[in-house]
């Protein structure tokens, strides 16, 4: 095989695979979209490794697709066009943590969870928190968020600068050290987000955070959706300064309830962080049971034990798992979106009428702070009704927020199950995304047939 041999040529034996196992697992990802296998695995170990990988790529107009962990949830890392995955596991060095500076220089294929054990010593950690043990790498691909993103920002917020190998093997950096710069145009907001289309990560400076002096937890359980909604938004609105703020609904707390041992009242239900000193968060949070109380909270519990707040966020994250384990043989449809806040309320309402109309079981969940939630839909896979109604809840939930003003992905990113909604977000500006796609990768070697349709 011409390929193997050549790959070898510029890395190691053993950094080299086509092995059949190694081959599958990195054909697919943890969504539905159908598997495909890339023609060859490789693992490098430097910048100046993918800079040669990217440059014999582009000579051959051989496709590459990086790849992290695989937990990307719309195809974003399945080669359907074969070629070269790119795995960043031997890349996983913590170059260097500036306390001083709150920023930490990492290699792409670090894990949030490695990160913030070594962020620890120094009182420290990294905000970004989607739930899974993703690199921080495919964290910026997507331009991930999570549960903390109301009140620390996004990915795209805490990355200070990147070193990025273009399509030709072309190595540049994007930012700097400094927290703020008015000189030449914003590089790391094109490629933060660029789920590997317009070059590849090799080194991040992220943004760190001092970890609060003290963490109290909450959770307020109301009779209906659109009242925990209206609770969310009207804690926002005060200006409490709320470090998370998810939406769990009624079908979900019965779902983690089996599956994490936990006893919460089976109600749509808001789950809550706040981080602060001790004097400041006794008062933001009794404004923020207050609030609640006004929109008839049934129970608003704080879980200030460090296990009890721990086993709150665990169910939440574990979500998707308590799901698929709780419905043997049912795989799970994930969708996200995000709206303005003056049509969340409504939004998460007609998401959870349209999932009840399809007569699939489902459930709504999010980030509801930033006005992103997310909806997981159950179907026999292997059922095509099954799949064509759960695509309709998909496309309705989809439609209706482009129609108020929001996008089709607040994080999980386009890959391949969002592309065809591009032209109708973007308008216009979408031709321009792609002559910056034509520009940096001309031969379109970078992830092709991602994002842009």
């Amino acid at each position: 095989m011409k390929i193997l041999e050549e790959l070898r040529a510029i890395l190691t034996e053993g950094q080299v695979t086509i092995n059949p196992t190694v081959l599958e697992q990195h054909g697919r990802d943890e969504s539905l979209h159908p598997p495909h296998l890339p023609d060859v695995v490789v693992f490098p170990k430097s910048a100046v490794e993918v800079s040669r990988i990217l440059q014999y790529a582009s000579l051959n107009h051989i496709p590459v697709v990086p790849f992290g962990v695989g937990s990307s949830l719309e195809g974003a890392v399945i080669p359907y066009e074969g070629g070269i995955s790119m795995d960043f596991q031997l890349m996983n060095q913590i170059i260097e943590v500036r306390p001083y500076d709150f920023l930490v220089r990492v290699q792409p294929g670090v894990t949030r969870n490695q990160l913030n054990k070594e962020l620890k010593k120094h009182g420290l950690f990294f905000t970004v928190d989607p739930g899974a043990d993703a690199t921080l790498g495919g964290m910026a691909a997507t331009n991930a968020s999570g549960t903390t993103s109301v009140r620390y920002g996004v990915m795209r917020d805490q990355v200070r600068d990147l070193e990025v190998v273009l399509a030709d093997g072309r190595m540049i950096r994007t930012g700097g050290m400094s927290a703020k710069s008015s000189s030449g145009y914003h590089l790391n907001g094109l490629f933060v987000g660029s789920e590997g289309t317009l070059g590849v990560f090799t080194e991040l400076t992220l943004r760190v955070y001092g970890i609060p002096e003290v963490i109290m937890a909450a959770r307020a359980a109301f009779p209906s959706i659109g009242q925990a909604v209206d609770a969310a938004v009207s804690i926002l609105s005060a200006g409490i300064p709320v470090a998370r703020i998810e939406l769990v609904d009624a079908r979900s707390i019965r779902q983690a309830n089996k599956h994490s041992g936990t006893d919460y009242p089976e109600k749509p239900t808001l789950f809550l962080e706040f981080h602060g000193n001790e004097a400041g968060l006794k008062q933001d949070a009794e404004f923020a049971e207050g609030l609640a109380l006004e929109q008839d909270c049934e129970e608003f519990v704080f879980e200030t034990d460090s296990l009890r707040r721990a086993q709150l966020w665990e169910a939440r994250h574990n979500l998707a798992y308590a799901y698929s384990h709780g419905n043997p043989g049912k795989k799970m449809m994930l969708t996200d979106v995000c709206v303005p806040l003056s049509a969340l309320t409504e939004s998460v309402t007609h998401a959870g009428e349209l999932i009840d109309q399809s007569g699939l079981d489902g459930c709504v969940v999010g980030h509801i702070g930033d006005g992103n939630f997310h909806t997981l839909v159950l179907i026999d896979a292997s059922n095509p009704h099954e799949v064509e109604r759960a695509e309709k809840v998909n496309a309705g939930i989809v439609e209706h927020a482009l129609e108020r003003g929001g996008t089709c992905t607040g994080e999980h990113g386009v890959g391949i199950g969002k592309r065809k909604y591009q032209r109708k977000e973007h308008g216009e500006a979408l031709d321009v995304m792609k002559q910056m796609k034509q520009m940096l990768d001309p031969n379109h070697i970078l992830n092709p047939g991602k994002v842009l349709p």
